[in-house]
């Protein structure tokens, strides 16, 4: 089973639910950090790195020599990555999305692809938890082919129970990490910000089309109002978790909650559970 954790804005504590549901679960799984801008798991899972390589991405080269600069490859470029300057092309690598269709409908087959380094995916070991980050490069505008790594990387062990830390909103990227999964948890907070981008995250996952409940987290800080639209929507709840100073001690210290707090570990494995019935039950069915 994949499922993928999401939210619709930063903040409400979504990598938090992702590091402590992976500890408190205790058995062999695979935990993707696909927050590729800001991947911070491993700071909080502490594992050792096993090894590491380049994410690229194909971007056009072009062979001077042949092109006789008729501009079809600017034409058919939806990202404006190519311009025609004096008859001779030029390429905007940090907007290529490496489509391939400026080589493909080149009349002169001038264009060839090359690699173009856009970030890094490391794998480290924690214990039972086999951690798979993807990190954008400094200045790299693009993070979807770097998400496309991580999980290409995890197809290895697919087999494997797999948890995707997603990033933040209902971009590009949010969609990549969603796509192929089997199901998504919603980490929301019962504050305005919170009520108006989990709207967003919940069309998101709709347009996807997973099966998909909500987490409350910081339960207590604000109002009712995630539980009261969840109840209206038929969305389930598949938790709360306290707005507990405690928790925000230990996440502040780099910690996970659940090595350190019992009733938490009881509290995400109960979540789990909850995942698995109500979420697997509807995975299944929509099979």
């Amino acid at each position: 089973m994949k499922v993928v954790i999401a939210s619709g804005k930063g903040g409400t504590g979504k990598t938090f639910f992702s590091v402590n549901l992976a500890r408190a679960l205790d058995r062999e799984l695979l935990l993707l950090d696909c927050d590729v801008e800001e991947p911070n798991v491993a700071l909080f899972t502490k594992g050792e790195l096993i090894k590491e390589r380049e994410a690229t991405l194909l971007i056009p080269q072009v062979d001077l020599n042949i092109c006789d600069g008729c501009r079809v490859c600017a034409d058919v470029c939806e990202f404006n990555a190519i311009a025609v300057i004096g008859g001779e092309p030029l390429i905007f690598e940090d907007l290529c999305h490496g489509c391939g269709a400026c080589a493909l409908y080149c009349p002169q087959k001038a264009i060839s692809e090359i690699p173009y380094r856009v970030g890094v995916v490391k794998h480290y070991k924690a214990g039972k938890i086999s951690l798979i980050e993807g990190r954008l490069d400094v200045g790299k505008a693009l993070a979807v082919p770097v998400i496309r790594e991580v999980k290409r990387d995890a197809q290895a062990q697919r087999d494997t129970l797999t948890l995707l830390d997603s990033p933040p909103g209902t971009s590009c990227p949010v969609v990549w990490s969603l796509t192929g999964c089997d199901a998504a948890v919603l980490v929301a907070e019962g504050t305005p910000f919170g009520m108006h981008d989990l709207k967003l995250a919940v069309e998101t996952v709709k347009e996807v089309g997973l099966p998909f409940g909500v987490v409350i987290n910081r339960d207590g800080l604000g109002d009712e109002r995630i539980a009261d639209y969840c109840r209206s929507q038929g969305i389930p709840v598949l938790g709360r978790i306290p707005n507990d100073r405690e928790i925000a001690r230990l996440y502040a210290q780099g910690e996970i909650v659940v090595d350190h707090l019992e009733k938490y570990r009881t509290l995400f494995r109960e979540i789990w559970e909850n995942i698995e019935n109500t979420l697997g039950e509807r995975y299944g069915s929509a099979k």
